[in-house]
């Protein structure tokens, strides 16, 4: 992702291929000063949603690398869901949330509305395919200004 430092960057890198083989995404990781102190934070994601356990799992196994490889010493160091309504960034996120219902922004109006709501049929490098309603919508990435999860309460 575009804007990560170069210790987030080599944060992500590290932790990515364990955060994999246990079976989530590392969808971002920040290191960023707040006050007098540094945080790293890796940003986790699965299908279903993340759990506190899932956080603490990630951090055992990650923690050890990082003091190990890191050419960095933050002073707390997190792992954490990316929220439930962040905008998506990656194919991957589209692909995970398969089946799931979103809100997407255009730059421009299709049918004189420039936001839709519909469910992903599928995700490939070419396009996004949504349901909705009674239609399907094709649409190419360059057409979409922003997607995130639909929450219902």
């Amino acid at each position: 992702m575009a804007g990560r430092s170069k210790v987030a960057q080599e944060a992500f890198e590290l932790a990515e291929p364990i955060v994999k083989e246990m079976g989530f995404d590392l969808v971002d990781c920040e290191y960023k000063k707040e006050g007098q102190y540094y945080f790293l934070r890796l940003f986790i994601d699965k299908r279903g949603g993340i759990s506190i356990e899932d956080c603490e799992a990630v951090s055992r196994a990650v923690d050890t690398v990082f003091d190990d490889k890191l050419h960095a010493d933050p002073d707390y160091f997190e792992v954490s869901s990316p929220g439930a309504t962040r905008p998506f960034t990656s194919l991957s996120d589209y692909v995970r949330h398969q089946g799931e219902e979103i809100e997407v922004s255009l730059f421009a109006p299709i049918d004189g509305s420039k936001k839709l709501e519909g469910v992903i049929e599928s995700a490939t490098e070419e396009e996004l395919v949504l349901a909705t309603g009674d239609t399907t919508v094709r649409l190419e990435w360059s057409q979409i200004a922003k997607a995130q999860r639909t929450i219902r309460f």
